[in-house]
C-alpha cells in the first residue's frame, strides 16, 4: 500500500482545479459568514451541510476568519479582506492571551498572522499602526503560548489543554506563534524579570516532540515501526520522565490517527524553514549548554520506558537542523506508505475494520465504503508539509528527494480538488468533503443508515485546503512563497 504519485503534475497544470475551488470557496464563505451566530462559539464541523459548533474549546475560530483572509489572498476581491480582518478584530482577542490552550498557531497564526503577512508582502497598503496592533497580537500569543510549559529532564514542552503530563503532536503546528513572536523580537518574561527565549522553547518543545511522539523503528515497543507517530506523549510530572504514548483522536495508543501524522509532517517542514532564516549564531546562542532557562539535568537511572533520558546534550545548529529533518522526513516517508493510492488516508492505521476492505492501501481511497472512515483533512493538512519540505530539500541540493516529496504533494492536491471530495453543490456550507474529527467519540456524521460517517466537512480541513491551493497558485502565478518567516 503507497500513495501513486504523478510524476506530470505541476503547479501550472493545477491551476484551474484551484481556480474552480476558490470559486466555490467565495460562496461558501459568505454563505457561513450570513448563517452564523458567534453567540454559539466557533463552528467546527458540518452536519447535514450545515456548520456546526462542539463545544470542547473554540480552536477553529481563527480558521473561519483567516479563511477569507486566504481567499483574498487568491482572488483580491476586497470583501473577503474586510470579513477577515472585521472578524479577526471583534472576535479574535481573547484567543491572544488564552492561557488554557495548545492552539496559538492555529487562531492567530491564521489571522493576525495573515493580516501581518499581508502587510509584509505589499497586498494591504501600509499602515504602521495597523502593522504595530498585529505585531502586538503576534507577540504577546507567542509568549502566551510559550508560558504553557513543562520542563523535563532532558528539556521540555508545551503541554497541551488535557494538563501538565501531556504532550500532543497537534502543538508542532503552533510553534508557528512561537517563531513569528521571536522574529519580531519578542520574549516571555517569568519570575523575578527572567528573559526566555521563545525560539529555545520552540527547539526543546520540537526536540521532545521528535523524541518522543515520534517512532523510529529503533524498538522502543513492539509497535515501533519509522514513522508512526503518537498522537499524545504522557510523562510524569513528580520526576519528569517519559511513561507511554496515548491518544485522545486515535484508535490506539500504538496505531497511527493519520491527522496527528499529518501535523508531525507540515510541523516539522514549516520549522525547517524556519531554522534556515536564523543566523547560526541566534541558534547556536540558545543551544549553549549554560542557556537559561530550559537546559537539562542530569537523571538517577530509572527503568527506561522511551528513548533513554540523559543529561541535555550540548547541541550545534547543525545537529537541530539534522533531528528535525530526521523527524519530517520519517513521518513523510509514513504517510506515503499507508496513505491510499489517491494520497488519502483512512483515519487511524490501526482502525479495528480495515481488515474488512481487502487491499485497499493499493486502491483509490473510498469514502463511501461501510466499514471504515477516510480523513480528507489528514491530507489536506500533510500535502503542504511534504510540498514544503520538499521545496527544502530542492534549495538544500537534495533535488531528486525533493522533487518526490513535492510532486506527492501535489497528487494529494489534485485528488481533494476534484470530487468526490470538493463539495460542489452550493447548498453545503463546507469545502471539502469527507472529513472526520473525533471517531471514538461518535462526534462525527453521514447520511442516514450509514455506519461510516462521509459527505461532511470541518473547518480545519477547509482551511488548510485553501492554504494548499493557495501555496500551489502562488507558485503557478510565480508570485511571492507564502510564509510567515
Amino acid at each position: 500500500m503507497a500513495i501513486r504519485v504523478n510524476h506530470r503534475l505541476t503547479a501550472r497544470g493545477l491551476r484551474p482545479q484551484i481556480e474552480r475551488l476558490f470559486a466555490l470557496s467565495a460562496g461558501k464563505i459568505l454563505e457561513l459568514e450570513r448563517t452564523w451566530n458567534p453567540a454559539h462559539g466557533a463552528p467546527v464541523f458540518t452536519v447535514n451541510g450545515r456548520y456546526t459548533a462542539r463545544g470542547w474549546t473554540d480552536w477553529t475560530q481563527g480558521f473561519q476568519h483567516g479563511s477569507a483572509l486566504l481567499q483574498f489572498d487568491a482572488t483580491g476581491d476586497p470583501r473577503f479582506l474586510q470579513l477577515g480582518r472585521r472578524g479577526t478584530i471583534e472576535h479574535m482577542a481573547g484567543h491572544v492571551s488564552h492561557t488554557g490552550v495548545h492552539d496559538h498557531g492555529f487562531n492567530n497564526i491564521s489571522t493576525y498572522g495573515n493580516l501581518w503577512r499581508l502587510m509584509r508582502e505589499g497586498r494591504l497598503a501600509r499602515d504602521e499602526r495597523e502593522r504595530d496592533f498585529y505585531e502586538l497580537a503576534l507577540k504577546v500569543s507567542g509568549a502566551v503560548q510559550a508560558a504553557r510549559w513543562t520542563r523535563r529532564l532532558d528539556g521540555g514542552y508545551l503541554h497541551s489543554f488535557n494538563g501538565p503530563h501531556s504532550l500532543f503532536i497537534d502543538t508542532m503546528r503552533s510553534l508557528r506563534s512561537l517563531a513569528v513572536a521571536h522574529q519580531l523580537g519578542h520574549v516571555l518574561l517569568a519570575e523575578q524579570d527572567q528573559r526566555v527565549s521563545l525560539l529555545q522553547r520552540l527547539v526543546e518543545h520540537a526536540e521532545t516532540t521528535a523524541r518522543y511522539n515520534i517512532y523510529y523503528g529503533e524498538g522502543r515497543d513492539l509497535y515501533d515501526v519509522c514513522g508512526r507517530v503518537a498522537q499524545e506523549a504522557i510523562f510524569n510530572v513528580a520526576s519528569g520522565h517519559y511513561r507511554c504514548p496515548s491518544t485522545q483522536q486515535g484508535y490506539s495508543p500504538f496505531s497511527t490517527w493519520t491527522r496527528g501524522l499529518a501535523w508531525a509532517v507540515t510541523g516539522f517542514a514549516e520549522q525547517l524553514e524556519f531554522l534556515a532564516t536564523l543566523p547560526e549564531a541566534e541558534l547556536a546562542a540558545v543551544l549553549a549548554p549554560d542557556a537559561k532557562p530550559g537546559c537539562g539535568r542530569r537523571v538517577t537511572k530509572a527503568r527506561r520506558t522511551g528513548p533513554r533520558e540523559t543529561e541535555t546534550p550540548t547541541r550545534t545548529p547543525d545537529q537541530v537542523d539534522r533531528m528535525f529533518l530526521r523527524a519530517a522526513t520519517a513521518t513523510g516517508d509514513y504517510y506515503l506508505a499507508v496513505a491510499c493510492a489517491n494520497g488519502i488516508p483512512m483515519w487511524d492505521t490501526g482502525a479495528p475494520n480495515l481488515h474488512r476492505l481487502g487491499d485497499y492501501g493499493n486502491k483509490p481511497a473510498d469514502p463511501f465504503n461501510r466499514w471504515e472512515p477516510v480523513d480528507s483533512s489528514a491530507a489536506a493538512v500533510a500535502a503542504q508539509g511534504l510540498i514544503r519540505l520538499g521545496n527544502y530539500l530542492c534549495r538544500r541540493r537534495q533535488r531528486r528527494r525533493g522533487i518526490c516529496y513535492r510532486q506527492a504533494g501535489l497528487t494529494i492536491a489534485h485528488t481533494l480538488f476534484a470530487e468526490p471530495y470538493l463539495a460542489t453543490d452550493t447548498r453545503h456550507q463546507g469545502l471539502i468533503l469527507h472529513s472526520v474529527y473525533h471517531r471514538p467519540n461518535g462526534w462525527d456524521r453521514g447520511p442516514p443508515g450509514q455506519r461510516v460517517p462521509n459527505g461532511e466537512s470541518s473547518l480545519w480541513g477547509d482551511y488548510h485546503a485553501r492554504e494548499l491551493a493557495l501555496l500551489i497558485l502562488r507558485e503557478a502565478r510565480g508570485e511571492p512563497y507564502p510564509t510567515f518567516y
